[in-house]
């Protein structure tokens, strides 16, 4: 009864169980919400040019390696902060992408331990934003590998906007009273949710361990509000003291691109961080070919943003990235069943990814082209 066929199944059984501003928190774009709906749309502008008498491989092989890292099929998880989704957390998404035999990305600001989610998942890359000074923002990234960290994301693509043209869910320090009473309607509206969290000992604490123990979310942001940006030399010193594998997120020009590798970047994601940050900034699927070209195979190029279906992740593919990274969607699939509908996202992109290989003749992921897609005048930026 939990399995779902499709993302946007996921997405709708999301919306129907997470009281309405938990949902809101997770669907919500910056202002008006240009980039992040772009980030899905692009997708659909891109059109597949199947052989006419394509071979068909018996057996395609989905599998490639993401920072040293195999992974089962080229899709990992992104690192995203705070998942009240779910009791469990992110070691629910360690669960579900253990089970897809695939990697997660964990954010500093998640909501359990790296040690804990390491336990359930090895294959962990742990993020960092450039949230405090040098010493404080190493000695994290240090921790974390001691946890099983085995890579080290460094997130650009986070500027605190707070605009929302359509309003901002009221999210509490902390679930104190005033937070129960504003939200008590809201969560007695989706009982399946309430009752999970009574079942795990009541609400979240809204802390975010693996910056300091017991330190609450906003406690922890609004010290990094008051932070100066980094500087390419900060992101050099930085890749530089970790000495493992080193991803950069949040590149979306090529010129950046350029700089990432200058500095020793292994991996490049890029990202817009799902719509989050400026609105109006291209669909990372348009920037993707830009990047590419100026990595020029000297580091592996990730997408990140508006995948949802097989077919996208085959898309990107061809138009050179070695995986994608998806956010939401874990969200939607734990919030609909669990850590088995984390695992269920995975397994529809997978089909997805499989189907498409099959209708162009190719047997690997490796051999995915740019001559497999069609794209229309002015798309690439």
């Amino acid at each position: 009864m939990d399995w779902f066929e499709s993302v946007a199944e996921a997405r709708r059984r999301a919306r129907k169980r997470l009281p309405r501003p938990v949902w809101l928190a997770i669907e919500a774009g910056s202002e008006a919400g240009v980039t992040r709906a772009d980030n899905s749309r692009a997708f659909q502008q891109i059109r597949f040019a199947p052989p006419r008498l394509a071979g068909l491989p018996a057996r395609r092989d989905l599998g490639t390696t993401v920072l040293g890292v195999p992974v089962s099929l080229p899709v990992i998880a992104s690192p995203v902060g705070v998942q009240a989704v779910d009791p469990l957390g992110e070691v629910a998404v360690a669960r579900g992408t253990r089970d897809a035999g695939t990697a997660m990305g964990l954010s500093e600001f998640a909501s359990r331990p790296a040690s804990e989610v390491a336990r359930v998942n090895p294959d962990l890359f742990f993020q960092v934003h450039w949230s405090a000074d040098r010493d404080t923002l190493l000695a994290r990234a240090r921790r974390a590998r001691a946890a099983g960290a085995r890579a080290l994301i460094a997130t650009l693509d986070w500027s605190f906007p707070a605009g929302r043209d359509w309003g901002s869910p009221f999210i509490p320090e902390r679930i104190g009273l005033a937070a129960a009473r504003s939200y008590a309607l809201p969560v007695l509206a989706r009982p399946r949710y309430a009752y999970g969290w009574l079942r795990h000992g009541g609400p979240p604490d809204l802390t975010v361990p693996n910056i300091a123990p017991g330190r609450g979310f906003f406690d922890a942001y609004r010290a990094w509000q008051q932070v100066p940006p980094p500087s390419w030399d900060d992101i050099a010193w930085l890749r530089e003291q970790w000495n493992g594998p080193f991803m950069i997120k949040g590149v979306m020009r090529p010129d950046d691109a350029r700089r990432a590798v200058d500095i020793g970047a292994d991996a490049i994601s890029v990202s817009n961080h799902g719509g989050n940050n400026l609105d109006g900034t291209p669909a990372t699927i348009r920037a993707l070919p830009g990047v590419v070209d100026a990595v020029g195979g000297q580091a592996e190029v990730l997408l990140d943003g508006g995948v949802r279906r097989g077919g996208d992740v085959v898309k990107a593919l061809a138009l050179g990235a070695r995986a994608v990274m998806i956010g939401r969607p874990c969200l939607w699939g734990l919030a609909a069943a669990g850590p088995a509908g984390v695992r269920n996202v995975f397994d529809i992109l997978r089909s997805g990814i499989d189907s498409a290989l099959l209708s162009l003749g190719r047997s690997s992921v490796a051999d995915v082209a740019p001559g497999d897609v069609l794209l229309p005048p002015g798309f690439t930026c």
